[in-house]
């Protein structure tokens, strides 16, 4: 029975809360801070910006392809092993990264890192495993509140990481701190996998479980909508903030910094609502912000020049929006099938990572209004997301209203 609990004892909660978390941030580290090491590393390896962006791209692709081994493997032999596993891949990536002097080989040990790093989405079926009813959901708030401040927190340490250890210090700091999360894993896991026995079955048919599952897909889609507005931001704040305002690289951080404020004030007003409406009144009022805040940014960009205030002040109720939306989402689509958590997370995430890296990339390559397109994102995202939950709740009506209907029963 879910009653709510955590499925940890109270001891064990901090241990457990500390290694997710430090998994999320292991998560954006690899991404984020390198960004403003670009032209220290365009001038060692005597490549273009443009040449070094590529080690981005294949990092995410590699990402990609790795989690999508991960989950549904997971589900099989346990979190743990393949846990340890990944962050030593991603730890021998890493170091590959600061030894070589030649770009090919520099991006073959992105690829590494990156393989590694595709573990990171055990965090969604650890979740699972450990906590129950609302005890998930107010974690989940908290890592999606988690996120959003790492995120926005990266330039500005990877700017003092530059300044002090050059281009390598990242992937040095990276390397630590897997290494200490390593050994907290290896020392607070077991290898159990508390999902019901006898479903080992093949890749490709536990996919095919989840992903033939309306409701599921949709969950993960309204997810990763309301991610797509956070990251498109994110991808092209420099543009807007360094680029047409003329901002310094110092300037821009701390603008971020505002933003990952406005994720925390987000999280709390999210774990607020969990305890007093439903999940699927959160994403409701999760969304409406999100649609609340493309139509603000749509009347600002008609209205006013471009300012940083601007674009930060519809960004704000966009972000909670989407500390409000996603971690509703995500517990919902987790749920349905918690003897697969692995493939559901694996599943669910790359949603997430084809969505965001799409239509962000839609977004920085459109030669219109950048503040007027990311308002026109939001409305239009979230109008689907509305659109697909509401189906899912009919869906759920109908679905009751039949069992109702059913001959003898209760």
């Amino acid at each position: 029975m879910d009653d709510g609990k955590s499925a940890v004892t109270p001891g064990q909660r901090r241990a457990a809360v500390s290694l997710l978390l430090a998994m999320v941030l292991l998560g954006v580290f690899p991404l984020d801070v390198l960004l403003p090491s670009f032209p220290a590393l365009a001038e060692h390896f005597s490549r273009t910006p443009a040449d070094i962006a590529l080690s981005i791209s294949l990092f995410a692709v590699g990402i990609a392809f790795a989690q999508l081994l991960i989950g549904p493997l997971s589900d099989v032999i346990g979190r743990k092993g393949l846990l340890l596993a990944g962050m030593t891949v991603s730890m021998l990536g890493a170091m590959g990264c600061v030894m070589t002097n030649d770009y090919s080989l520099f991006l073959m040990f992105r690829v590494v890192q990156a393989l590694g790093c595709g573990c990171f989405v055990l965090s969604q079926a650890l979740v699972q495993d450990l906590f129950e009813g609302e005890e998930r959901d107010r974690l989940r708030i908290l890592m999606v509140t988690a996120t959003g401040v790492f995120i926005s927190v990266s330039p500005l340490a990877g700017t003092f990481l530059q300044a002090t250890l050059g281009w390598r210090g990242s992937f040095w700091v990276f390397t630590v701190l897997a290494a200490l999360v390593l050994i907290k894993a290896w020392l607070f896991l077991d290898n159990s996998r508390p999902a019901v026995r006898g479903t080992r079955t093949n890749f490709l048919k536990a996919y095919r479980r989840v992903l033939g599952d309306f409701d599921f897909v949709g969950y993960w889609l309204i997810s990763a909508f309301a991610f797509a507005c956070h990251f498109s931001f994110i991808v092209i704040s420099p543009l807007i903030f360094m680029d047409h305002l003329q901002l310094s690289a110092y300037d821009f951080s701390l603008i971020l910094l505002i933003y990952g404020a406005a994720y925390v004030v987000g999280g709390i007003i999210a774990t607020v609502l969990s305890r007093r409406i439903a999940a699927g009144q959160q994403i409701v009022v999760g969304l409406s912000l999100i649609l609340l805040s493309g139509l603000v940014m749509l009347y600002l960009a008609a209205n006013f020049e471009l300012a940083a205030a601007t674009v930060l002040i519809p960004m704000l109720v966009c972000t909670a929006g989407t500390t409000i939306a996603r971690p509703a989402a995500t517990s919902r689509a987790m749920g349905m099938f918690p003897d697969n958590a692995g493939t559901s997370a694996s599943a669910g995430s790359t949603l997430i990572f084809i969505c965001g890296g799409l239509i962000s990339a839609l977004i920085s390559l459109s030669p219109a209004n950048l503040q007027s397109t990311l308002g026109y994102c939001f409305v239009i995202l979230s109008s689907v997301a509305l659109a697909l939950n509401s189906q899912i709740s009919r869906r759920g009506k109908s679905s009751e209203a039949n069992s109702i209907a059913q001959p003898g029963s209760d």
